[in-house]
Formats: C-alpha cells, sequence, structure tokens
C-alpha cells in the first residue's frame, strides 16, 4: 500500500517537472520574453538610481556687456562772476549801450543773491533836440551809472539739447532787487526786478540772457514821476 502512495506521489512529481520543462521546449520565445523583461526591470532600475545620483544642473551666469556712464564733475562751487552787455532804455533819454559787471553767490540751489555794477550814457531828449542849442545836462551829468544788490530765484530747470549729442543745463531766473542810480548830478534810490534765461555749457561758465527794469522818481523834467528804465543784456560769469 505505501509503495502505491509513493508510486503515485513520484509519478505526480514528474509530470509537473515534465510539463515545465516541455512548455520551455515547445515556447521558448515566453522563456527569453521573461528574461528579457526581468532584464529591462532591471536596466530601469539602474537608470533611474543614477538619474538619482547625477550632480544638479549648473546655472549659467549671463555674461552682460556694461555701459560705460561717465558720471559729470561737477564743482561743489557757489560764488561766480561775470560781465553782461546789452541796450537801456533811459526814460525821456534814448535807448543807449550799458556794460558791467556782476557777482553772484548761490544761498542754496533755487535761490542766489547777486550784486551788479553796471554804466550807460543818456542822450539827447526830444526838448533839446527840438529846442536846437538847448542843453540839459552836461556830458558828465548823462552818465547813467546804477548798483543794486537782488534776491534771485531758479526756477522750470531743464536741459536745452543741441543735436543728438549735447546736452547743456539751463533754467529760467526772476530776480528782485534795491540800489542806486547816479544820474544827471543826483543819486536816486532805485528799485529793480526781471528776470531772465541761464545756460551752463560747462561745470564752470554760465551764459545768460535777462531782462530788467530800473525804476526809481525824476524831477528833471519839472515834475516828479516814477521812471522805468528797461534793460536788455546778455552776460557770462564763471564760476569759483
Amino acid at each position: 500500500m505505501e509503495t502505491g502512495i509513493r508510486v503515485l506521489l513520484l509519478t505526480a512529481l514528474l509530470s509537473v517537472s515534465g510539463c515545465a520543462s516541455m512548455r520551455a521546449w515547445f515556447h521558448p520565445h515566453r522563456a527569453s520574453q521573461s528574461d528579457d523583461n526581468g532584464a529591462s526591470i532591471d536596466a530601469a532600475a539602474q537608470s533611474s538610481a543614477g538619474d538619482d545620483a547625477s550632480p544638479p544642473t549648473r546655472v549659467i551666469d549671463p555674461e552682460v556687456e556694461r555701459r560705460k556712464i561717465k558720471v559729470p564733475r561737477i564743482k561743489s562751487r557757489n560764488v561766480e562772476i561775470g560781465a553782461l552787455f546789452g541796450a537801456l532804455s533811459i526814460e525821456d533819454f534814448g535807448t543807449n549801450p550799458v556794460y558791467g559787471v556782476s557777482v553772484g553767490y548761490h544761498v542754496t540751489e533755487d535761490f542766489f543773491l547777486q550784486a551788479e555794477l553796471a554804466r550807460s550814457t543818456g542822450g539827447l531828449t526830444s526838448f533839446e533836440t527840438l529846442g536846437g542849442d538847448i542843453q540839459l545836462l552836461t556830458p558828465s551829468e548823462r552818465h547813467f551809472t546804477y548798483y543794486n544788490l537782488a534776491l534771485g530765484y531758479n526756477f522750470l530747470p531743464g536741459e536745452v539739447y543741441l543735436g543728438r549729442g549735447l546736452a547743456m543745463t539751463s533754467s529760467f531766473y526772476l530776480l528782485a532787487g534795491i540800489g542806486s542810480t547816479k544820474f544827471a548830478g543826483d543819486q536816486r534810490f532805485t528799485v529793480n526786478f526781471g528776470g531772465g534765461y541761464k545756460v551752463l555749457p560747462t561745470d564752470w561758465l554760465a551764459i545768460r540772457i535777462g531782462v530788467e527794469d530800473h525804476m526809481f522818481d525824476s524831477d528833471l523834467l519839472g515834475t516828479t514821476k516814477l521812471t522805468n528804465n528797461l534793460e536788455a543784456s546778455i552776460g557770462a560769469t564763471v564760476f569759483f
């Protein structure tokens, strides 16, 4: 009985082993596919492991070409000295050339003090022209000399462009002050006010065009009146 059972178990075992061998013998491509799949899985695993161990991506620094910027060397000097030339219309005595000097001190970027000294010469009045040999003033009395001290204010600062490559700093200005005028042998208290336009070609030179009115009381022609003496001038100043 026991011998029969052993024979039966041995037969079953051989049958199973034989079926597997026969299957591999009749279907070799399945076994090869199984091996390839296993190899593929191993290769994928190794590739994944290799990717995890790879170094991080290198950051590329951009090479940007820097522009060359020229910084203006602006001198921090507040005193300017200059000269002016123009025309002065002396009320009742015609329009004549005027010339003078000026000294300025910049208290702040916007406010400045300015002192001027200038001279002109009065012409003939209409009464003298029509009267023939009548002379109201001597040649020395016709000298018109004034000096004043004014407070100025720069406003509307900006730049003026000459072509594409040249830009100059500029600004408009207003001023008002007091002073004295010597004319017709008398010294007269004078109030002056005006304005103009200033351009700086360099950091040490300024060119300005201005208009001023010098007002004082005069009784030269018999009645006292407030005279307006208009001046238009162009000048240049140097900073120190």
